[in-house]
C-alpha cells in the first residue's frame, strides 16, 4: 500500500480518499460540503449527480417508487443507483430530490437538455 504524504493515512482501494466522499453500492458518489446551497429556485442550474432522488409520478407504473442516488446525467436520461442501477427517461417522470433535510419536487421535463446547456436557458418558476 502507498502512503499519502500529507495525512499519513493508508490509501487502500475501497476507502474514501477525501472528506465528503462516500460509497453508494459500488460506484463513488461525491456528496460535497456545499450541497446545502441547492434550493427549489436554483436546482435547475445545480449539479444533480450525487443527490438522492425518488420518482413520485411516471407514465410507466413500474418506475414509480424508484429511489437512490443520481450517478450520471445525459440529455434525456438520469442514471439512478438504488437496489440496482436504473436508467430513467427525464420526460416521463416527476422527481423528488432530497437535499439535507429539504425535499424538492421537480418535473422531469424541466430537466431535459445537457446539464451544461441548462445554465444558458432562462426559466420562469
Amino acid at each position: 500500500m502507498r502512503r499519502n504524504g500529507k495525512e499519513g493515512k493508508d490509501r487502500a482501494p475501497g476507502r474514501p480518499q477525501r472528506k465528503g466522499q462516500e460509497v453508494a453500492s459500488r460506484p463513488w458518489i461525491f456528496r460535497g460540503l456545499d450541497r446545502n446551497r441547492v434550493t427549489a429556485k436554483n436546482i435547475l442550474w445545480h449539479e444533480l449527480i450525487g443527490l438522492k432522488a425518488k420518482i413520485i409520478r411516471a407514465s410507466h407504473p413500474e418506475l414509480v417508487g424508484i429511489e437512490g442516488y443520481v450517478l450520471d446525467e445525459t440529455r434525456n436520461t438520469l442514471t439512478i443507483c438504488g437496489e440496482r442501477v436504473w436508467v430513467i427517461p427525464k420526460d416521463v417522470v416527476e422527481l423528488e430530490f432530497e437535499v439535507g433535510d429539504k425535499r424538492i419536487r421537480i418535473n422531469g421535463r424541466e430537466l431535459i437538455g445537457r446539464p451544461e446547456m441548462r445554465l444558458k436557458k432562462r426559466w420562469r418558476r
